[in-house]
């Protein structure tokens, strides 16, 4: 699962690494939220605004020579 782009092989981290936090971040803001913990709320926010910006940076790089 490697793909090659100008400098070098990409190991898909940034796609991989957005998933598991935006996953992480629905579990606990569901937790958060449910059970009246504020702060496991905040955390989950927090992961999935990070997992957001992982994809968006990935898919804005990805699109970068498609000359939009």
């Amino acid at each position: 699962m490697v793909a090659h782009i100008g400098e070098g092989p990409v190991f898909l981290t940034k796609k991989l690494g957005g998933l598991v936090l935006l996953i992480l971040g629905f579990l606990l803001t569901a937790l958060g939220f449910s059970g009246g913990y504020t702060g496991v709320a905040t955390l989950g926010i927090v992961l999935l605004v990070a997992g957001a910006i992982l994809l968006v940076l990935k898919i804005v790089r990805r699109n970068q020579g498609a000359g939009f």
